[in-house]
């Protein structure tokens, strides 16, 4: 059986997200992931410090319905403007270091969600699937 080839522009971000909708438990695909570096939009209330420090990352934040928090990352442009396309400015941070400092509480993290393998972890599987 051939291994279907991947088209150029594809990321290994995208995928390790690919192989995830087939397994989540795939290993290698989850590291892959928390070694890719993720857009994250920078919200419109953020200070000039907020986008030039390396110290600090300002989290845009969306409220889902039923009161759920989740912060929404991208793995390339087309995928950021294909749900937001407002956003103007964005940061590009490796996924497994925005994991480290995931705050604490009821916040989950939507990586590609209108991509085609979208994939949403609660704070919880942030920290423990990601933080590699």
């Amino acid at each position: 059986m051939e291994t279907p080839a991947h088209e150029p522009d594809t990321t290994p971000a995208a995928r390790a997200l690919d192989a995830l909708a087939k397994d989540t438990g795939d290993t290698e695909a989850l590291d892959t992931l928390a070694h890719c570096d993720v857009l994250v939009p920078v919200p419109d209330d953020a200070t000039d410090e907020d986008v030039t420090n390396p110290a600090t990352l300002a989290l845009p934040v969306l409220e889902q319905p039923g009161g759920a928090s989740v912060v929404p990352v991208f793995t390339s442009e087309p995928e950021m403007v294909d749900l937001l396309p407002e956003v103007a400015r964005y940061r590009l941070v490796p996924l497994g270091a925005l994991a480290h400092q995931w705050p604490e509480g009821e916040l989950s993290l939507s990586i590609d969600a209108a991509g085609d393998h979208p994939l949403t972890l609660t704070s919880e599987g942030v920290r423990t699937l990601l933080a590699r």
